[in-house]
């Protein structure tokens, strides 16, 4: 197969605008020349791509599905420039993090940018992963740092202290669980599994780890709402929603006109102890030791 980006994005815009003069226009070619390369696109792939009509121009089922996969390109080129674009300013070092939700949406990102601040030619990556999946990864050698919560089962890798939390359920105002908010040993998950949730987005490690809680206990969560943050789980609580589950550490995003009533919970895991992980601390790179001795040094201030 013969042919190249400027026939693709020419493609892509004659497409978007269903019109191939006016897709031309936008893709700055005559209107012969780009009905010569949509052609000749067309042989080269062996299919017609699009229905000339009398307004305008339809997309086959072919042109439908080359849409789709020319738009990834494009985002995939855009990506690649964002990516090499730090080391024309002058960055020489990328470290790789992947991190749970937890501290994904409370700590790293102050000690993230304390970091970059003291590093100005260091790049980071950070992905979000549940702990078992960045555990694997790290011994794998897939990623250089991890950030975990509580206990890992992966050999080949080392944990280092981070931070320590908890996390507790959220419920709001005048809530029936609110009159159990003062028992000495809190609440067992499975007392709460009869009231609607207020969750993060599904694919989110705390979503995945919730999930998971109620499927050792026989049980499905009521999943009332789903959203991007803990601070808006918070404030969907706060309205009344649902309850929710967060870590103390995000109860400062909470609205402070409708804050929800917080309780303790008496299962092991709801102590969330952070955790830097490293496959070989002796073998990271000069760029990722620096930034597991920052998060260290920022978890110890």
């Amino acid at each position: 197969m013969r042919y190249d980006l400027v026939d693709l994005k020419l493609f892509l815009a004659v497409a978007e605008e269903r019109n191939l003069t006016r897709g031309a226009e936008k893709a700055h070619l005559a209107p012969s020349s780009a009905s010569h390369r949509i052609r000749q696109l067309e042989d080269a792939l062996g299919t017609p791509l699009l229905t000339r009509q009398a307004r305008g121009v339809a997309l086959t089922r072919a042109g439908e599905s080359l849409l789709r996969h020319a738009r990834e390109v494009f985002a995939q080129l855009e990506q690649m420039h964002a990516d090499l674009a730090p080391y024309a300013q002058g960055i020489r070092g990328h470290v790789s993090l992947w991190a749970n939700t937890h501290a994904t949406h409370t700590f790293l990102p102050m000690d993230l940018a304390g970091f970059l601040r003291d590093h100005p030619q260091v790049s980071v990556t950070l992905e979000e992963h549940t702990s078992p999946h960045i555990a694997l990864a790290v011994a794998g050698g897939e990623v250089e740092v991890g950030v975990v919560a509580g206990h890992v089962e992966s050999s080949g890798v080392e944990l280092l202290p981070y931070r320590q939390d908890r996390l507790v359920l959220v419920v709001p105002a005048g809530h029936p669980l609110e009159a159990r908010r003062d028992e000495p040993a809190g609440l067992g998950f499975g007392v709460v599994l009869d009231y609607p949730f207020v969750m993060l987005h599904a694919g989110s490690a705390i979503h995945t780890f919730t999930m998971n809680a109620a499927a050792a206990q026989g049980r499905h969560l009521n999943v009332r709402i789903q959203v991007r943050s803990f601070g808006a789980v918070l404030r969907m609580v706060g309205a009344g929603v649902g309850i929710g589950l967060v870590p103390r550490s995000a109860l400062v995003f909470a609205d402070r006109e409708r804050p929800p009533t917080v309780l303790e919970l008496s299962e092991p895991w709801a102590r969330r102890d952070l955790q830097i992980c490293v496959r070989n601390r002796a073998s990271l790179s000069g760029f990722a030791v620096a930034l597991v001795d920052a998060l260290a040094k920022s978890a110890e201030a």
